[in-house]
């Protein structure tokens, strides 16, 4: 009888388990993205996101409007950062972030998404959270002089291109011009 027991507690532990694997390795439905992205409070982190990246965007507005002022109208720095924020806060967040559902869908189980949710549901990933802003702000202020940089070097390498395709065309228009 306790052989019997034994056995059965067993089956019964190896399928439970089996079917708590399964479930977990399961896609993760709509509603499990929906319950990650609010604990993630989502809406209010693109907020601040938009805004922490907005700053180093109006710095680096600032920057060309300084090497440039004098070719620049005067009131190019006002314009253009009314034109960056009007964009930034039209932008369809609540399209975006419906249009990313699948995508966390396709790339997460339920496993994963419950994981997450526990997460960012503990105090750890509310800190997380919370500086997410802040740190992405820091980041690409120490970044903008590196990303400056390399579209400098894109620009010129560009500028020098575009030189020397004009002077090939030339001299092929030239030797057609000839040849006629």
């Amino acid at each position: 009888m306790k052989h019997c027991l034994l056995t059965v507690s067993v089956c019964f532990f190896l399928t439970f388990s089996a079917l708590a694997q399964s479930a977990a390795d399961q896609p993760a439905s709509r509603e499990d993205i929906q319950k990650y992205l609010d604990v993630m409070h989502i809406h209010d982190m693109m907020h601040q996101v938009v805004d922490a990246m907005a700053k180093p965007m109006q710095k680096m507005l600032h920057e060309q409007y300084l090497k440039d002022k004098d070719k620049l109208p005067v009131d190019f720095e006002a314009r253009m950062n009314r034109d960056m924020n009007d964009y930034l806060s039209s932008m369809p967040w609540d399209r975006i972030i419906d249009a990313t559902i699948p995508v966390y869908q396709k790339h997460l189980t339920k496993g994963d998404v419950n994981s997450l949710v526990a997460f960012y549901s503990s105090p750890t990933g509310q800190k997380m959270l919370r500086e997410m802003p802040a740190m992405m702000s820091d980041s690409m202020e120490a970044v903008m002089p590196i990303m400056r940089e390399r579209m400098n070097v894109l620009q010129q390498k560009m500028q020098d291109e575009v030189a020397e395709m004009m002077k090939e065309s030339q001299k092929t228009s030239g030797t057609a011009v000839k040849q006629n």
